[in-house]
């Protein structure tokens, strides 16, 4: 018996330590320091095979290989931060109205959809839910969460997950910083800029001045030369690219789909790689992670 105990023992911290290892290289990475690798971040984790950002969804892109899962969050009625994009449950949930006009226990009762709006088994994730499936295997993408950007911060630290999660916000760097200063330098930050869109040079340039971000959100609906310019001064300033390929509007027509469906992988995901991203956020993770494969630039 003594020997079995020892082997569960020695078992549980190899799987520790392979998970460790796991984010350490994910964060090595998202710091630039294995160029020859690009990170894939899966939009509302595997929604095509579960509910989007459930906790099987996530668990899903865990086990094909993602390197990073993006969330969005709400606050419920008794103050829990939970795992939905929309301001109402109506779409993804079997009933009506907003996330914040209930307690997390009467969203608990209720179930989760599918893609075919379907009630499914799954129920709602708190944010906190989340960072314990996603500690030691993947990092966690804040979009929409802004709004409670102190609030999911106390959650990161009670998980011992602040070093696993990006939070992220398409603002000036002087409103994030009046607003959160106080943990702003406690997080991986990544500001969004919208290339097309006027004052998108000077945003960059605040960034810069004042904390030199990781990586940038980069959106642009076009890929003039202006937008392309604006990519290599991002690129230059050592700073990684994240850039969406969900559809074409976002990363000026490099996108999933085009990929997929028009069979021109090389003009979606290898256009965006071309121009230096780090990070390609997907609606489709599996089909990605076998195109970068094949390049060997995923393991």
């Amino acid at each position: 018996m003594k020997r079995i105990c020892n082997f569960i023992l020695l078992l549980c911290l190899v799987q520790l330590a392979v998970a460790q290892n796991r984010i350490t290289e994910i964060k090595e990475n998202l710091l630039g320091n294995h160029p020859d690798k690009i990170l894939v971040v899966s939009h509302r984790a595997d929604w095509r095979n579960a509910p989007e950002n459930s906790l099987q969804g996530i668990q899903n892109c865990i086990d094909m290989g993602v390197d990073m899962v993006e969330i969005d969050l709400k606050r419920t009625k008794d103050g829990h931060l939970v795992v939905m994009h929309d301001k109402t449950i109506n779409r993804t949930m079997n009933g009506k109205g907003l996330v914040e006009d209930y307690t997390l226990a009467e969203l608990k009762a209720m179930r989760l959809k599918n893609g075919v709006a379907c009630k499914t088994r799954h129920q709602i994730p708190t944010l906190e839910e989340v960072m314990l499936l996603c500690k030691g295997k993947i990092m966690v993408n804040i979009d929409k969460g802004y709004d409670y950007f102190q609030e999911a911060y106390a959650v990161l630290e009670k998980t011992g997950t602040v070093d696993q999660c990006v939070i992220k916000a398409g603002l000036p760097y002087e409103q994030v910083k009046a607003e959160n200063g106080a943990v702003l330098d406690k997080v991986i930050f990544m500001p969004i800029v919208q290339l097309h869109k006027e004052g998108a040079e000077a945003i960059i340039d605040s960034y810069q001045i004042h904390m030199k971000p990781a990586a940038y959100e980069l959106v642009f609906d076009n890929d003039n030369p202006e937008v392309l310019n604006l990519i290599k001064k991002v690129c230059d300033t050592g700073s990684n690219l994240f850039i969406n390929s969900l559809w074409p509007e976002l990363c000026g027509g490099h996108d999933d789909d085009r990929a997929v469906e028009l069979h021109q992988p090389e003009e979606s995901w290898g256009w965006i790689i071309n121009q230096g991203a780090k990070l390609i956020q997907t609606d489709r993770p599996a089909l990605l992670l076998e195109y970068l494969r094949k390049k060997k630039l995923h393991d």
